[in-house]
């Protein structure tokens, strides 16, 4: 098969094109190389049988002309960050995946193309969901609470708490039918399912949405401030400097590797009953910031006592894990743990001209858009 990836020279895209490679598709890659993930140009790491096109996904006639002769589409390409520039978001996510649908839809020499594949994320669940352990076992209830608020977060109250009786809340699995995006880039993601899923119904073109839970292992940009926990602590620790863990360290997270993914993706190509479905692909085991940290240090040897100040990203969820089932019930299964994908990083890092400004840089530019803050504890 002839098979375009957007965004094809990032983390996800790059590890991607291999694996299609290596069993017998041609790749074509369309990729704006933008400066926050790609500050050196077109990474080294790119296959060597990789077509390649620089390009933007808001401008229709690159669509034009990327999709000339394409079979299947991996549309990967985003935008992700705390910026405040809101209408990014989705000129980027939103309006691309649009004209991707408007392109085919016009174009009947276009009619080849067989699936199309649109990244989401789990932030389209926002918070997730929850159960109060005082009150489930009388009503059954489930909760999904809303953004944690400024006047919440700014007295280090961290935890949801039961709207019925003030219990704390406790986090459960989230399947697919959890929808609750609260912040710009997740409702840019929700909107990217709505129009792959509806629009792909409505004129024939089968597509599938896949909610990536937080996707480690190499090639993940050391620029780009939203990559996360993986990033902020190797760094970090490559540059003998202590981490700083926000909240209390005890927020729970879902981590999966970069192969995992892979093989994710490959499996709903080739899958007709994935055809109009959306997919959680999550790890499959709940890591809190704290458990992942101590996880970091034993795999990289390293060992430095982290910064707990009471400070928080303004946006981010307290807790949040995705249910996999409905991706496991097409025989898929996460098979590579959270120490593999560390030293798999690790040595990513070990190998790169990594430098030492990188983690306060990002640190400055968020405390001065005011997503980094403090609370008074």
């Amino acid at each position: 098969m002839n098979i375009l990836i957007t965004g094809g020279a990032g983390f996800i895209g790059s590890h991607t094109t291999d694996a299609l490679i290596q069993e017998g598709h041609h790749v074509r890659i369309l990729d704006n190389l933008h400066p926050t993930i790609h500050p050196h140009g077109k990474p080294p790491y790119l296959h060597p049988q990789a077509e390649f096109i620089m390009g933007d996904v808001r401008d229709k006639q690159t669509w034009i002309k990327a999709l000339e002769d394409i079979d299947a589409v991996y549309h990967l390409a985003a935008y992700q960050d705390y910026l405040t520039d809101f209408a990014t978001f989705f000129h980027v996510n939103t309006v691309s995946t649009a004209l991707l649908y408007e392109v085919l839809v016009e174009n009947k020499r276009f009619n080849r193309v067989k699936k199309v594949i649109v990244a989401a994320s789990q932030a389209v669940m926002g918070e997730g969901r929850y159960k109060c352990p005082a009150c489930f076992q009388r009503d059954g209830q489930y909760f999904y609470p809303s953004i944690r608020l400024e006047r919440q977060l700014s007295r280090g109250a961290w935890n949801h708490l039961c709207p019925v009786c003030d219990h704390e809340l406790e986090w459960t699995a989230s399947d697919e039918t959890v929808i609750n995006p609260c912040n710009q880039y997740a409702l840019s993601k929700h909107s990217q399912e709505m129009i792959a899923i509806q629009l792909g119904k409505r004129y024939n073109i089968p597509s599938t949405v896949m909610r990536y839970s937080i996707v480690q292992g190499p090639r993940q940009s050391f620029y780009n401030a939203y990559s996360g926990a993986m990033r902020i602590f190797a760094l970090a620790l490559f540059f003998g400097r202590e981490p700083l863990i926000f909240e209390d360290g005890r927020q729970v997270r879902d981590f999966i590797n970069i192969q995992d993914v892979v093989r994710a993706n490959l499996l709903v190509l080739e899958k007709s009953e994935a055809d109009y479905q959306v997919f959680n692909v999550g790890g499959g085991i709940a890591w809190t910031v704290f458990d992942f940290y101590n996880a970091m240090q034993e795999v990289t040897g390293r060992d430095l006592q982290p910064v707990l100040a009471g400070q928080y990203r303004y946006g981010d969820t307290r807790h949040i894990f995705s249910d996999t089932a409905k991706l496991q019930a097409l025989g898929w299964q996460p098979q590579h743990d959270v120490k593999e994908s560390i030293r798999d990083y690790w040595e990513y890092l070990s190998g790169q001209d990594a430098q030492a400004d990188i983690l306060a840089y990002s640190e400055k530019q968020m405390k001065q858009l005011n997503v980094i803050r403090k609370a008074s504890i």
